[in-house]
């Protein structure tokens, strides 16, 4: 059996050898590379570029959580993780030495989303990806347990663009101050976008929606004095929209026409786990935002259902990480929002969440209506009992806290979950679910 020292010292000889590869395909090839950083939004504004540009170019883009040191290589060299196999690996080997020696068909463009937990996770990553176009997203306080300032957070993804050289693109969300600082610091052609501020380079106006879901957005687009008509019908949650925009910077900055990225954009839907309606039992509606959480996606999360019409209106949390010291003030701090909701209910996840839920109370909340669990199929369990026809459902939490469990136990069909819900892999649902340790 593997000790732990083991495991590590063949998890880093095996970053080392993807690397190597990944340099030699990358050089061999020269893709246009993508890259997609940010506290919020990484995800969903990866897929947005990636749908926009496949109108027109050849595109591959990152798949599920192939975001850090193993997932970006492997990205590149178009292959999917082998887990323990040591057969496996080495027929991703020989299948890249054939990348390397025959002319075969490769991307014209690499869409990358690149994950910054810790300090050096950015720098590591340019060391062997060449960025062309950089999109920053949103800077806010996820793992702030381990850079302890947000200024520091925003330092280390802000290389993504920051490095970028003279000749690049730098794409910056204008309705963020933090990323509109990076200004500053960076040499290439910058493009800004904003759900907005007229003042950036691409903005939306004129937002309408179906009040009753909360799904399908309609907009104008502005873009150097011109308005163009979209229709997002497929999403719902105002920071989507934002994804959208991003995409549509990105388009514009390799020349594509802009009708055509419109067009292209009402194909975009939201990945598992991020703001996708799910019919639950009972007749009620589920919104699933399960994938992860942070300060600024739970109020974004907040604010779309606060629109919505609905007999009742619901809040599952679940405790948000990785927010260090500052946990609790932020837990506490969300109250301040949720209240004026007129929420019939709320049920929480642990021990963070419950001082959230004790922060309602002390608004005035009744705490008749606040139900604390120390497991997510617990809730689950007795959310599906409380669920009747018309309720709207928030259901959201850190990825660690495993909140797509209450999302299975509360849908009309279950047995769905494996195609509708996030992180349903066979070893992912394998694992005993375990209070996460700050």
């Amino acid at each position: 059996m593997e000790t732990h020292s083991e495991k590590s010292f063949l998890l880093r000889a095996l970053e080392k050898i993807l690397r190597f590869f990944a340099v030699l395909v990358l050089k061999k090839y020269h893709p246009i590379i993508v890259g997609v950083t940010g506290s919020v939004g990484k995800s969903s504004t990866k897929e947005a570029i990636a749908l926009v540009l496949s109108s027109e170019y050849e595109v591959r883009k990152s798949e599920g959580n192939y975001n850090n040191e193993v997932g970006i290589p492997l990205t590149i060299l178009g292959e999917k993780s082998q887990g323990h196999s040591l057969a496996g690996w080495i027929r991703v080997m020989l299948r890249t030495c054939s990348l390397l020696v025959f002319p075969c068909r490769y991307p014209e463009i690499l869409v990358l989303e690149m994950a910054v937990d810790r300090p050096g996770d950015m720098e590591y990553l340019l060391r062997f990806v060449p960025v062309t176009v950089g999109v920053v997203t949103r800077i806010g306080e996820s793992h702030l347990e381990h850079f302890k300032t947000v200024g520091a957070i925003a330092r280390e993804k802000g290389r993504l663009v920051t490095r970028l050289p003279e000749e690049g693109i730098a794409v910056l969300n204008a309705d963020d101050e933090r990323v509109l600082s990076l200004r500053e610091k960076i040499r290439a052609k910058i493009y800004t976008y904003s759900i907005s501020s007229g003042e950036a380079t691409v903005s939306g106006e004129h937002y309408a929606f179906d009040e009753r879901t909360g799904v399908g957005f309609s907009f104008k687009l502005r873009y150097e004095g011109v308005s163009i008509p979209v229709r997002l019908p497929n999403l719902m949650g105002e920071h989507l929209v934002s994804s959208a925009l991003a995409a549509v910077a990105v388009g514009l900055a390799l020349k594509m026409n802009p009708v055509s990225i419109v067009t292209a954009l009402e194909r975009f839907e939201s990945l598992p786990g991020r703001m996708r309606l799910i019919a639950g039992k009972n007749g009620a509606l589920l919104i699933d935002d399960t994938y992860n959480a942070s300060p600024d996606s739970v109020e974004a999360a907040l604010s779309t259902l606060s629109r919505m019409r609905a007999s009742r209106k619901i809040l599952v949390l679940g405790d948000m990480l990785e927010l260090g010291s500052n946990s609790d003030i932020f837990h506490r701090a969300l109250a301040a929002q949720a209240y004026p909701m007129g929420l019939s209910a709320v049920f929480l996840v642990g021990e963070k969440s419950c001082l959230f839920g004790e922060a309602l109370a002390l608004r005035g909340f009744s705490r008749e209506r606040i139900f604390c669990f120390d497991h997510p199929e617990k809730a689950g369990g007795a959310l599906s009992e409380f669920l009747r026809e018309g309720d709207a459902v928030l259901i959201k939490g850190s990825r660690g806290m495993r909140m797509e469990k209450v999302v299975k136990q509360a849908m009309e069909h279950p047995e769905d979950a494996a195609k509708l819900l996030c992180c349903q892999s066979p070893e992912w649902l394998a694992k005993p679910f375990m209070f996460p340790k700050e």
